[in-house]
Formats: C-alpha cells, structure tokens, sequence
C-alpha cells in the first residue's frame, strides 16, 4: 500500500494512461470525425464536383470527341457556337471547346496538386522547427517567412517565372516555394499550443531526440491544421496557376489549359463570341468551389 504523501503526489501527478489506452482513443475520433466528415452535405457537395474533375484528368483523353489539340482542317469550323456536334462550341482556331476544357482539367490538377503538396512538406517543416525550439531559430526563420508573406503570389510568381522561363516544374516550385511561409505560420501556431503539453515534457524526459518529438509526437496531433491549411491552398493554386497562365507565365500553348484558352480568346467577347471564355472559366470557378466545400467540410468536422 501506498503512504499517504506517495497518494498526495499522485493525485497531484496522476499517471499516464497506458499507450494502447491512448491509442484507443485516438483511433475512436478518428473514425467519429470520419464518421461526421461523410455526413457533411457541404464536404459531399465539394468532393462530388471535385471527383468530376478527378475524372476528367484521368480519363479525359480517352472519352472526349474531339482532338484537345485541334488539326490543320479544323479552322473551317471555327468560332461555331454551342451544339449537338459541338457542346461547347469551337474556338478561334476551330477546336472543339468541350473536349478542350476536359482535357485541360489534367494539367492544372496536377501542377496545382504538386506545388500545394510541395508547399504543405516545406510549410510544415519549418512550422515545426520554429515552433519547437524558438529563440535565434524562430527568430531568423520566421523573419524571412515574413518577408516572403508581403509579397503577393502572383508578382513573386511573375518575376520568378520570367527569370527562369515558364514552364510546369518551375510553376509547381515557385507555388510551392510561395505558399510554404503561409502554411509554416499556421504549423507554428498549433505547434506552439502543443509543445507544453504533458505528452511532449514526456517525451524530453524520456531523452528522445528533438526530430523524433517534432515529427512522431507533435506532428500528429497538429495534422489537423495542416490538412486544413492544404485545401486551402489547393483552392488558391488552382487560381494562380489560371492566372499565370492567362498572363502567359504559365502552361504554353498548344496545351489546353484554361487560363490560356481565356487569355486566347477573351478579346473576341465583345464580338458576340462568348462561349470559348465561357466555358474555361466556369471550370475555374466550379473547380475552385469545390475544393472551398471541401474545405469548409473538413473544418467545421475538425472544430467539433
């Protein structure tokens, strides 16, 4: 049996509960917010819209009518208006738009799934080491993170893209390297609220080494922002990497990427030709949309 000083510090310092205790319980939220996150109308809502576009980048190529990239006789049928041979249309150069907006959700899935992922990896990274041991680290760190967060994205992207040339690995490092400061302050911030808890002084006392606690025990209880934080981004990629393109800094012609097929063809509106425009930017946009449900979805289950 226990002395009565021995049950006082006990009280006062209660044992950890065991690791499969812990465990346990984290699989049971796990599958409660998984449970919550399937029954979000607005997450379903997003994510519907979303696999359409999955769809379309995957399988595109093999199911539209049309060839995206057009061939030399397709100008004797240009600039026709929306129909049953052609859904949405052809374009100045007599390529069928509907095959082109299908086709063109690949290249801006992917670059923009690359460089969210890019920036999520480095974002979190430095998020975890300034957070973790402050001081000159955080200091110096977070100082540059500053210096890149007062430039706006598309004038860095601009410039950096005018110096080394436009093409889809530079857009995926530029985003990337863009958006790592922003995802590394949101990294920080949760970090900061966990490394005073209990599981961390644990860990230090237990002598584990600073990359095991930041990356095998901090990091998995802060994985919640980050995913966060990366559908987010996802939705700001999607829109840079159409505006870099409409500005010509981004995917190059012939591709079908929607930012080009708007920047190819917005001067011909007033002209009454509305429908190459249309279409390309209603996909930004659904696109866009739906990754901001999906976002909305995963937050609102996470804040629960």
């Amino acid at each position: 049996m226990s002395t009565p000083e021995e049950q006082v510090v006990l009280a006062e310092h209660p044992l950890p509960e065991a690791p499969g205790e812990e465990h346990e319980e984290t699989r049971v939220a796990r599958r409660e917010r998984l449970r919550l996150l399937l029954r979000s109308k607005t997450f379903l809502s997003g994510a519907l819209i979303f696999g359409v576009f999955v769809f379309c980048a995957v399988f595109g190529p093999a199911v539209v009518p049309y060839d995206p990239l057009g061939s030399p006789t397709d100008i004797l049928n240009k600039l026709e208006s929306p129909s049953s041979s052609h859904l949405f249309g052809t374009d100045q150069l007599g390529r069928d738009i509907f095959s082109r907006v299908v086709v063109g959700a690949r290249d801006i899935l992917t670059v923009a799934f690359a460089a969210t992922l890019l920036g999520t990896v480095l974002g979190a990274a430095i998020g975890l080491v300034t957070g973790y041991f402050r001081g000159i680290v955080d200091d110096v760190l977070m100082r540059i993170v500053d210096a890149f967060l007062a430039i706006p994205i598309v004038i860095l992207g601009t410039v950096a893209l005018v110096g080394l040339g436009p093409s889809k690995g530079t857009l995926i490092a530029v985003i990337g390297i863009v958006f790592a400061p922003i995802i590394a302050r949101t990294v920080r911030a949760a970090v900061l609220s966990e490394r005073e808890l209990e599981y961390v002084q644990a860990a230090k006392l237990r002598n584990e080494r600073a990359p095991y606690i930041m990356f095998a025990e901090i990091l998995p209880n802060v994985t919640a922002p980050i995913l966060v934080e990366f559908t987010v981004r996802l939705g700001y990629a999607i829109f840079a990497i159409a505006t870099l393109s409409f500005l010509g800094f981004g995917v190059q012609p012939p591709a079908p990427d929607w930012g080009l097929q708007i920047k190819e063809n917005y001067i011909i509106i007033n002209s009454g030709y509305w429908w190459p425009t249309l279409f390309p930017a209603l996909a930004i946009a659904s696109l866009v949309i739906s990754v901001n449900l999906i976002t909305d979805g995963i937050a609102r289950t996470f804040e629960r």
